[in-house]
């Protein structure tokens, strides 16, 4: 039995990834997408027909240039999911423009599109994550969407007062990116590497979820953007991980023990007292941490910025 075998049968795997042979080879549950990623995989030639694809319903959809691009845009997410869903038995996260981050009546009517189109080609809305980056504004939109059967996943993650609003406004899952916390302190500390069981990544994402399954929470928790393996390890037990081909590749390969870091047992005995946000509390709470400040806004500009690239892709075979 491999490593990858031995941790999935304490946390969900979810692949971290838009390519098709990729998701096939790991058999993870779930997936995931980001602008990124359908960027990188949008560059080589088997994808090409589902670009044209987008193209042609953006023609179809749009009566102006900049409304056939939009169609086109939603219609090419859409896509990357519908394949992605052919092979994961689980769910499949699409997401809403980081361009909408502080625009909730955009977000909103973004995502209501994404769950349209899906249910057009026959996929249960249950089946569908709506990534969401985990700003005040899109923390409102999870909110709503929830309220009316839309699942969440809020990305950008990387402070407590972010999870705590997440969880209060009872998104379906949140996406903690581990190893962009690392890269931030790295810096920050002019340190090259941190021991596994000190990443500052991996204490964020252990503090929530003490803090979660301390509350009684139901919020699930997806550790994301890992630098390496030994962040990985050092969340087993986590309720899910999203992890990048290469170190789903470095654990079947590996047939090491897994060990259980994480438990909701030994959470519910930690002296953990319950914190509740409204808007101006969770401002300066997150304010209040430099690295989730920066980190966010960061995350937001780097997905608007591959957003932009994808959509010159469009542009160009109009």
């Amino acid at each position: 039995m491999s490593t990858l075998d031995d941790f999935k049968k304490i946390t969900t795997i979810v692949a971290d990834t838009g390519e098709f042979e990729e998701i096939k080879q790991y058999k993870p549950t779930d997936a995931t997408t980001n602008p990124s990623l359908i960027l990188a995989a949008a560059a080589k030639p088997e994808y090409q027909s589902l670009i044209d694809d987008a193209i042609a319903f953006g023609k179809q959809k749009g009566s102006s240039p900049e409304l056939i691009k939009n169609h086109a845009m939603e219609k090419l997410f859409v896509n990357f999911g519908l394949e992605i869903l052919k092979i994961v038995p689980g769910r499949v996260s699409t997401e809403v423009d980081a361009r909408l981050s502080f625009d909730v009546k955009g977000s909103l009517e973004k995502a209501k599109r994404f769950i349209a189109l899906y249910e057009s080609a026959g996929i249960p809305r249950e089946r569908i994550l709506i990534k969401l980056a985990a700003t005040w504004e899109g923390i409102q939109v999870a909110e709503q969407l929830e309220k009316e059967g839309i699942h969440c996943n809020m990305t950008l993650l990387f402070s407590l007062a972010q999870a705590v609003c997440c969880a209060q406004a009872k998104a379906t899952l949140i996406s903690p990116f581990v190893g962009r916390i690392l890269d931030w302190y790295k810096k920050a500390e002019g340190k090259d590497s941190y021991p596994a069981d000190e990443d500052p990544g991996v204490k964020s994402v252990t503090e929530i979820y003490n803090y979660y399954k301390k509350m009684d929470i139901k919020t699930e928790i997806m550790g994301a953007s890992f630098r390496n393996s030994g962040e990985i390890l050092s969340l087993a037990g986590c309720d899910l991980l999203t992890i990048a081909p290469k170190f789903l590749k470095e654990l079947t390969e590996s047939t090491a023990p897994v060990v259980r870091k994480l438990n909701p047992e030994t959470a519910k005995s930690l002296p953990l007292q319950k914190i509740t946000l409204d808007e101006k509390g969770f401002r300066w709470m997150h304010c209040e941490s430099a690295m989730g400040t920066e980190k966010l806004y960061e995350g937001i500009r780097s997905f608007a910025d591959a957003a932009r690239k994808l959509e010159a892709i469009i542009q160009g075979k109009l």
